[in-house]
């Protein structure tokens, strides 16, 4: 242990960060997974949906992406969903994000644009035609745009541009900000006929009246795309942007009335603060080093933030007249002395980042668990079928593997990759002063995953042996040559479902089966789901206690009447709720299990709150528990000791080996 502070459950202290199963100690079960069949389900039909050529295939979903989607309606419909609902989702969902609009109506600007098109598709881009069909646009969504027409409004000074984009087979008319007038000049401007653009913060006004179309209220978050490879781009950057740097900026100079015109790449996107005396501004800081290897802050504030929904990190950014300010009155803690922010005057254009891309070899026969990126000749010897996918590189030459068309084992993770996701059990959580790291185990191994939160822990109650799915996770070799797994929650494809207590786990019949209690067993990992009735009351322990509700551990009382949460270190203030602490038989036809739980699973099973308890006489309370003997619930059971390390669990029921994670009353 590093501190005597640190808190383990589950036991493991080995420093070992990743461990490889052998292969015959590999388990046949998750074969009959019913999450994985529906997702290769899932998969199956969405490519036949596509159709079989080749060039279709390559746009199927990736594994994670259906997974995703799942879990997301999942938790959306709280009270179960069918699969028949779920591919209909996954069905509109895909169409949406990958429409191919109607190209016998698309200009051909469109058209051209469509072929020489490389970049990635920013996380929050909508389509045109979205907009259309949900009459509805959030200040977040990101439209990347082609300018179609440019043209002032019959009878007014009014500048207008006519959008279209490659997805789509309508155009949006966009009222343009003042800001931008300039270079949307007819004879001078760049805003012209096939010019690219992003932009987001719209508000949209909707065919209303005499209106024949929707269009969209100026916005000041709009950025012109640039391509260097184009002459008259180049000259552009030449001659506007090229002539000042960083080292050159001067704030005694701009003060009396210098601009400056920059060029940098962006090195790093933060996550949004909170700034002010109660927290109630917002603000994101923005890396950028220049040609020089000087770094500055760009910063945007308030509503501004949005702006960041438009960059990527390794993209070229060229700032025109940004505003420069000194780094005390911004209250950013550097040794530049001055910081950029996005003044009322500021331009800005980008060129974006081409990712480079790698062919990338994956076993098409995933039950075997190959390595992904490792074939030997000896697996290809065996006729395994393989095949070379080519995924997108980040400037820094990581892997994105967020649209690979297979699943992430254990196994397959090495140095420099990032969108990769896992499914599998938790069977470690280290809590240290606030920071915490989980160890997941598949069927081919295990590893231990750093979980990065903005504020405090926000995953609810996680334990041992509960099954999990994370997705925008990010892979490093560490100085001591072992590979550390990060999990940012703000980060880009980031999410986390615990399974094991969803809401609609117990009513979704692609996400379990049902098991008799005999057939389970602490060999077999994560949550079970089983049909059960209460039995032997006289061994059921009932007790209250205080729980964290934010991370839905148990807590004591201080002497000065404070709460302390030894898992998330720190005082709960208005996060305190009276809950159960059961310890309770399950029966079925087959076994007996002991086991215990917590929470709104307790309360489910002992159908009353534990308010209500508490209000009842002491003799009512000691005879409660009868009142529910032989009550039948579906439940969702997990084994809560590790399979090879014993060590620290949760006060209150260290000598009880299964948790029930959710339950249902059953009639």
């Amino acid at each position: 242990m590093n501190s005597p502070h640190d808190l383990v459950v589950g036991g493991f202290t080995a420093d070992a960060a990743m461990e490889i199963e052998e292969p015959d100690a590999m388990e046949a079960d998750e074969n009959d997974d019913p999450f994985l069949k529906f997702i290769d389900h899932a998969k199956s039909i969405l490519c036949d949906n596509d159709g079989g050529s080749e060039e279709e295939t390559t746009h199927s979903p990736g594994w994670s992406w259906i997974a995703n989607r799942i879990l997301r309606t999942c938790v959306a419909y709280s009270s179960g969903v069918t699969p028949a609902i779920l591919l209909s989702e996954l069905s509109l969902a895909w169409h949406e994000q990958n429409r191919s609009g109607a190209p016998k109506t698309q200009s051909d600007i469109v058209a051209q644009l469509k072929k020489k098109h490389k970049r990635v598709k920013l996380p929050n881009t909508i389509t045109i035609d979205s907009i259309y069909e949900k009459k509805f646009l959030s200040l977040s969504s990101v439209i990347e745009a082609v300018v179609i027409d440019a043209f002032t409004l019959p009878g007014t000074n009014i500048s207008m541009l006519t959008l279209g984009d490659i997805w789509s087979s309508h155009t949006i008319d966009l009222y343009l900000h003042r800001r931008f007038y300039d270079i949307a000049d007819p004879k001078n401007g760049i805003l012209k006929k096939g010019r690219e653009v992003l932009l987001t913060g719209c508000y949209l006004r909707v065919a209303t009246g005499n209106s024949a179309c929707a269009r969209l209220l100026p916005t000041e978050y709009f950025v012109v795309l640039l391509d260097e490879d184009e002459d008259d781009d180049a000259m552009l950057l030449g001659a506007q942007f090229c002539s000042d740097s960083f080292s050159s900026i001067s704030l005694d100079a701009v003060k009396q009335g210098t601009s400056y015109s920059l060029y940098a790449r962006i090195e790093h996107i933060g996550q949004l603060e909170n700034q002010g005396r109660y927290g109630n501004l917002q603000r994101k800081e923005i890396t950028l080093v220049d040609n020089d290897g000087m770094r500055l802050k760009f910063l945007l504030w308030g509503e501004q933030t949005l702006v960041a929904n438009l960059f990527s990190v390794g993209s070229m950014l060229a700032l025109d007249r940004p505003f420069i300010a000194s780094a005390e009155d911004s209250s950013l803690e550097t040794c530049d002395g001055v910081c950029l922010e996005y003044g009322s005057a500021t331009l800005l254009y980008l060129v974006p980042l081409i990712p480079l891309k790698e062919q990338v070899s994956i076993a098409l026969t995933q039950h075997l668990h190959q390595s992904s990126r490792h074939l030997t000749a000896a697996s290809l010897s065996q006729g395994q079928l393989v095949s070379q996918v080519t995924l997108p590189c980040d400037s820094k030459g990581s892997i994105d593997f967020s649209n690979c068309p297979v699943r992430s084992y254990v196994v397959d993770l090495r140095d420099k990759m990032t969108g990769i996701s896992l499914y599998g059990t938790v069977t470690g959580i280290r809590a240290a002063e606030g920071l915490y790291s989980l160890r997941i185990d598949d069927t081919t191994g295990a590893i231990w995953v750093k979980l990065h939160f903005v504020g405090y822990w926000s995953l609810g109650r996680l334990g041992i042996g509960h099954t999990v799915y994370l997705s925008g996770l990010s892979s490093l070799l560490a100085s001591r040559k072992s590979l550390e797994l990060s999990w940012h929650e703000n980060g880009t494809g980031s999410s986390f479902f615990n399974l094991s207590s969803l809401p609609a786990f117990l009513n979704t019949s692609c996400l379990h089966r049902l098991l008799t209690l005999s057939d389970i067993s602490t060999h077999v990992k994560g949550a079970q789901v089983c049909r059960v009735w209460v039995d032997q009351i006289d061994h059921c322990h009932v007790d209250t206690r205080y729980l964290h509700s934010v991370c839905g551990h148990l807590i004591e009382e201080l002497p000065n009447g404070d709460f302390n949460c030894e898992f998330c270190n720190r005082i709960c203030i208005g996060e305190v709720e009276r809950t159960f602490l059961l310890k309770i038989t399950i029966a079925d036809e087959r076994a007996k299990v002991f086991a215990w739980c917590v929470g709104h699973t307790a309360a489910e099973l002992l159908q009353i709150t534990p308010d209500e308890f508490c209000q009842l006489p002491e003799e009512e309370q000691i005879m409660y528990p009868s009142s529910f003997e032989h009550e039948k619930f579906i439940v969702a059971i997990a084994h809560c000791r590790s399979q090879y390390f014993a060590g620290f669990l949760e006060k209150g029921h260290d000598m009880v080996d299964w948790e029930i994670t959710r339950a249902i009353k059953f009639d």
